[in-house]
């Protein structure tokens, strides 16, 4: 029996807008240079999180798995921007971008990282699990795929309560074909949940390119099949990703059910710490990092539209630097938790 043809590997940047596709540089006329300089500094906090979060794994800090989130913060800032406090965010294992942007401390992000009891979850979940109730940040999860039934619950649940509020629910292109996420999909739009799947398609799931896992590529269109409206977005791009998000929360707020968002990015590093990513070249890396970067395009269009200078750009620099280091610092001389932490946070009282 002869082998099933593979599709070759494409090393491209995001193909050309598509009639359902959020063209790059979308809603940047309505983006101010207030709004634009919070983007800047939101995602240059992610980056500069991750880099020293990456350091502090080679030193033996922090244990288990780390998958970092350097390349894909234009995702995340922009559509944190599209929600209220209310609203719920839930991910994958790929979540300290996540975390920072609902606005969880630094400190206690990191001091989780290392498995310290001042840590989001007491140093209990490390990298791929912890949560803010506080901050309506439902976890991340290490199980491929299993956020998004959970996230469709919380949007069951918003509706349920008739608050109004919608679910972000974050999964990758390696988690698209699962079974649980069609499950999801099917009951989020037949009861027509307030949930926003925002798929963020960075190219690989682990090692394996999307074009060699999935039978078709487009993963907006996922949905199809339940009559799930889709799109693909430019998610290097921030000003894109917010239009998209806005247009899908306003879709599933209004009561109209769910609305997928393909985010066409890209991960600088490997699928986590202990992965050397060579299925990949070299060229390709720097091409997106070169040509595509979310933080260098921001940071162009504010000294191109003399938003800002030079100067103010590396005070904040600065700044995030100042903020990074204290949190690593703060984590490293917390204590561990106590032995008698593995018996508490259990159940969950009424």
């Amino acid at each position: 029996m002869a082998k099933p043809a593979v599709k070759p590997k494409v090393d491209s940047l995001p193909a050309k807008p598509t009639a359902a596709t959020t063209a790059p540089g979308a809603g940047h006329n309505r983006l101010g240079a207030d709004q634009l300089k919070s983007f800047y500094r939101d995602m240059l906090l992610i980056r500069r999180f991750e880099e020293r979060a990456g350091q502090l794994y080679g030193m033996g800090l922090i244990g288990g798995f780390c998958h970092l989130y350097i390349g894909q913060e234009a995702v995340v800032v922009g559509m944190q921007a599209t929600i209220g406090d209310k609203d719920a965010i839930i991910t994958s294992y790929r979540d300290h971008g996540h975390m920072l942007a609902a606005g969880m401390d630094p400190k206690g992000v990191m001091a989780e990282l290392t498995g310290r009891s001042t840590g989001y979850s007491k140093g209990k979940g490390g990298s791929m699990h912890m949560f803010s109730r506080e901050k309506n940040f439902y976890g991340g999860h290490g199980i491929v795929g299993a956020q998004v039934p959970i996230g469709t619950g919380l949007a069951l649940a918003h509706k349920y309560q008739g608050n109004k509020n919608v679910s972000l629910t974050y999964f990758g292109d390696g988690s698209a074909n699962q079974g649980q996420v069609y499950e999801a999909m099917n009951m989020a739009a037949l009861w027509k949940l307030p949930v926003i799947y925002i798929i963020e398609n960075n190219r690989y799931g682990m090692g394996t390119s999307v074009e060699r896992a999935s039978a078709i590529t487009e993963l907006y269109r996922h949905g199809e099949a339940f009559g799930i409206p889709g799109e693909q977005v430019d998610g290097m791009d921030v000003a894109a990703v917010k239009a998209a998000g806005e247009k899908a929360v306003e879709h599933a707020r209004g009561g109209s059910g769910p609305y997928i968002l393909e985010m066409q990015t890209y991960r600088y590093r490997g699928h986590s710490m202990s992965d050397p990513a060579k299925y990949r070249t070299k060229e390709e890396v720097d091409k997106y990092r070169n040509e595509r970067d979310p933080i260098d395009h921001v940071r162009k269009m504010l000294l191109d539209d003399k938003m800002t200078d030079e100067a103010a750009l590396k005070a904040v620099d600065a700044e995030i630097r100042k903020i990074v280091n204290d949190a690593a610092e703060f984590a490293q001389h917390s204590p561990e938790p106590d032995a008698a932490e593995l018996w508490t946070d259990v159940l969950v009282g009424a």
